[in-house]
């Protein structure tokens, strides 16, 4: 008997800013023949003085995102998604993520009597993959793609940002979860290491899988 080969139709990609979740986003849905579903990050015209004094534009800058998240969510909502498979580069939950990082006490209390309201109404996807790295390699990647808009990342915040995205998906129930650690592979130069995940994601997903490629260990469910 062949082994159960899993095709989920909805995959978003999740992970911190410089793992590469577009990158591998693109390369999984050419693998798959699927559309791909690219967070508007250049679009946000807050993203610049964000950058450059997160306090004073946090909230601006979060609340733009959210919107255009929640749009680009609605729009899934017309699509037959048993009929059109689809790769997005993001994960809507993950805006909460940014804003318990970003926004003041205040801000935050705003922000959430807004988020939940719009959740209720944005597709699940059948798989979440989250791509882990450590801070020094994030920040390596971020200075290699050298974006002027990035330059302005300290060490400091992605340390903090990189561990609200673990303690996240840590907890995260809401669908299938494949994490995978990054650091010590190159999926977009090195077509075996794609190939390896891809034959990750074909597996069957049941709640949570870890899953370390360069540590040859075997994926661990729970």
């Amino acid at each position: 008997m062949s082994p159960e080969v899993f095709e989920p139709n909805y995959i978003a990609v999740e992970g911190v800013i410089g793992v590469g979740k577009t990158s591998f986003a693109d390369m999984l849905a050419e693998c798959l023949e699927a559309e791909v579903l690219h967070e508007e990050v250049y679009e946000n015209p807050f993203l610049v003085d964000f950058y450059k004094n997160r306090k004073r534009h946090g909230l601006s800058c979060q609340l733009y995102f959210l919107i255009s998240r929640f749009q680009q969510q609605q729009q899934l909502m017309t699509r037959d998604l048993f009929a059109q498979r689809i790769v997005s580069d993001y994960l809507f939950a993950k805006d909460a993520i940014f804003a318990s990082v970003n926004l003041s006490e205040r801000e935050l209390a705003l922000y959430n009597r807004i988020a939940p309201a719009l959740s209720r109404d944005v597709p699940r996807p059948d798989l979440v993959i989250y791509l882990q790295a450590s801070t020094r390699v994030l920040m390596d990647r971020i200075r290699n793609r050298n974006l002027s808009f990035e330059r302005p990342l300290d060490q400091e915040y992605l340390e903090l940002l990189n561990n609200a995205y673990d303690y996240y998906f840590f907890h995260y129930t809401e669908s299938p979860l494949l994490v995978v650690r990054t650091d010590e592979i190159d999926f977009v130069n090195n077509p075996e290491h794609f190939d390896d995940l891809i034959e990750q994601i074909q597996k069957p997903t049941r709640g949570k899988k870890y899953y370390v490629p360069a540590a040859d260990i075997a994926p661990i469910e729970s």
